[in-house]
């Protein structure tokens, strides 16, 4: 059986050119406000854990030193390196590594910052002391991601939706239980910032097995009532839509 990590190499090694055109995760809107709560300056060295194919990092570059972009597959840092490279990025350096095992030494940057990924991490508590330990005690987390609200029946269906469109999904956090997670990782939460976007349906469908778009095709349909309004299922143009919910989080480090 394929732990996490291993379907994520797997999935995002055949996604990797998806999610480097991704609107979602190009999103400008966020990325300003990821930037804007990093609070770069030109002699800062941050990390970007999970980069995927390197929005986060291309975005975070021009404003600092460097920025060390980490993930665990391939085929992303390729992504990102080809991103690097037609932006005219010089400062963007890469490095294969899961982000419960950082290989940096403790305290070796002023930022960190992880998107759209923590909900595929199998220790999230582990993944997150490492966070800590290689940032400095006056540094700067920056985290967003997937997320849900604080509903029983949202918290359930949507986990589960996204266990069936990504086999790597682990769990997307309330943010109550993310800032429990914080506490417990020895950081001192300074904001948490919940949103949403309603998405088409087929972005949970696009690239995944016939079966599990069926079943996600089912789970949708069979919602009553008060469960579609919950997941704001409404149709536009003939097309389903429903809510993605994230949450953005500052984060440093407890004195």
């Amino acid at each position: 059986m394929e732990t996490p990590e291993q379907a994520a190499q797997r999935i995002f090694g055949e996604r990797s050119a998806f999610y480097a055109a991704s609107t979602v995760h190009k999103d400008p809107t966020v990325l300003k406000r990821v930037i804007e709560l990093a609070s770069p300056r030109p002699d800062a060295r941050a990390l970007d854990v999970a980069t995927g194919s390197g929005h986060t990092a291309a975005a975070l570059a021009p404003n600092l030193a460097n920025v060390v972009c980490v993930d665990i597959t391939r085929q992303m840092l390729a992504q990102a390196e080809k991103m690097a490279l037609e932006l005219g990025i010089h400062n963007m350096e890469l490095c294969r590594a899961n982000a419960d095992s950082l290989p940096f030494y403790d305290n070796a940057f002023d930022i960190v910052t992880c998107r759209r990924a923590p909900h595929h991490f199998s220790d999230i508590i582990e993944a997150l002391q490492e966070m800590r330990r290689v940032l400095r005690s006056v540094g700067r987390l920056v985290i967003d991601d997937r997320s849900v609200p604080e509903d029983d029946f949202v918290d359930s269906c949507m986990n589960e939706l996204d266990r069936l469109h990504d086999e790597s999904h682990v769990r997307e956090y309330r943010p109550s239980q993310w800032r429990q997670l914080l506490e417990k990782c020895g950081f001192t939460v300074d904001l948490i910032e919940p949103y949403s976007r309603q998405l088409p349906l087929t972005s949970l469908t696009t690239d995944v097995s016939p079966k599990n778009t069926e079943r996600i095709h089912d789970i949708v349909n069979g919602l009553n009532q008060l469960q579609r309004k919950a997941m704001n299922v409404t149709d536009i143009g003939g097309e389903i839509y429903l809510n993605h919910w994230y949450v953005i989080l500052l984060a440093h480090p407890k004195a």
